[in-house]
């Protein structure tokens, strides 16, 4: 549970480590104009540190794998995945560049505009990612963000599966390497318009989701969740299918839902749930993730126990299917 690497992880994140400035505004101006910023925030961010956060808050032992510049603000962010209890003793610290900065503009309607500086030397590299072998054990999950480069993915891919860890896809893997990473896979999760890259065809309901995770599921993954905008999540594994609506809650900004949702999936599979537990535990941590402006998620207990009661309501589970309420966040943090 430290971030020193004295303890085998039990996931290993590859992804994106980022300095994220969000600048809340009642409305973005047009060119030429201005606007007043109501609410400013600065933190550790980028997809792979929100996950990594989000599976400590959730109680399990997070390892990042990710690159910062050899800046202040590079030190800065590491030092802040420390104190937030994620290992990020393998975390590449690239000489000669700066650390990534992404923006997040949202306006008042909770609509958002990135603007982003993602230096490409502040990707993962196959030397990064063969670097940290020593972290992927039997029995622990890797997490692979798929907006990282094919060849790290395929590596990462291929030594946990060496090692006898379970993986997650978060994203579309590349057509380079789409084969091998979705034979590999024991999880994928993917937006509409990503699954429509992986079925090739359109996906605009929560039905043509579901029927897309099953034909996803026969190439080789486990377990499907894929989002569809405005509607909710369709879910497929061997066996079973499910559909869950979106929180009620009001969004703010959606930034870091689907890094939530990634971390709450591993962490109910991890902890025994079964397919349709874990399903409900990731739509209720991106519930818990969007009513606040920036990625950076707060999944204390009661916050995902408040979600897991309101999705309750709104798709009550099938009797005997799942835990008791609460039962996979036991442990989870406070903070």
């Amino acid at each position: 549970m430290n971030s020193n690497g004295a303890n085998p992880p039990d996931v290993v994140v590859f992804g994106q480590i980022a300095r994220d400035l969000v600048f809340v505004v009642d409305e973005v101006p047009g060119a030429g104009h201005s606007a007043a910023v109501r609410q400013r925030r600065e933190m550790l961010g980028g997809k792979g540190a929100n996950q990594a956060v989000a599976l400590a808050q959730l109680g399990m032992c997070p390892a990042l794998v990710g690159v910062v510049g050899d800046d202040r603000v590079g030190q800065r962010l590491l030092e802040q995945a420390r104190q937030d209890r994620v290992d990020v003793s393998a975390a590449i610290v690239r000489a000669g560049t700066a650390t990534a900065l992404i923006a997040d503009v949202v306006d008042g309607s909770g609509r958002w505009r990135y603007l982003e500086d993602i230096p490409a030397a502040t990707l993962l590299t196959r030397t990064d990612v063969l670097g940290c072998a020593r972290l992927l054990v039997p029995g622990c999950w890797a997490s692979l963000q798929l907006q990282q480069p094919p060849t790290a993915a395929l590596a990462a891919a291929r030594l946990a599966r060496e090692a006898g860890c379970k993986i997650a896809l978060d994203g579309v893997p590349g057509e380079q390497a789409r084969a091998e990473l979705l034979a590999t896979a024991d999880v994928l999760r993917a937006d509409a318009r990503e699954a429509g890259l992986l079925t090739g065809t359109d996906i605009c309901t929560a039905a043509e989701a579901e029927r897309a995770a099953r034909d996803i599921v026969r190439r080789g993954p486990s377990l499907v969740a894929l989002a569809v905008n405005g509607i909710g999540n369709a879910f497929a594994w061997h066996g079973g299918s499910l559909q869950l609506p979106l929180s009620p809650t009001q969004v703010v900004d959606t930034t870091g839902a689907g890094d939530a949702f990634m971390a709450a999936l591993i962490m109910g599979l991890a902890r025994g749930g079964g397919p349709q537990r874990a399903a409900r535990l990731a739509v209720a941590a991106a519930g818990a993730t969007v009513g606040h402006p920036g990625g950076r998620p707060a999944l204390t207990p009661t916050a995902v126990q408040q979600q897991l009661t309101l999705l309750a309501r709104a798709a009550p589970p099938v009797p005997g299917s799942l835990m008791p309420p609460g039962g996979a966040i036991v442990g989870g943090a406070t903070s």
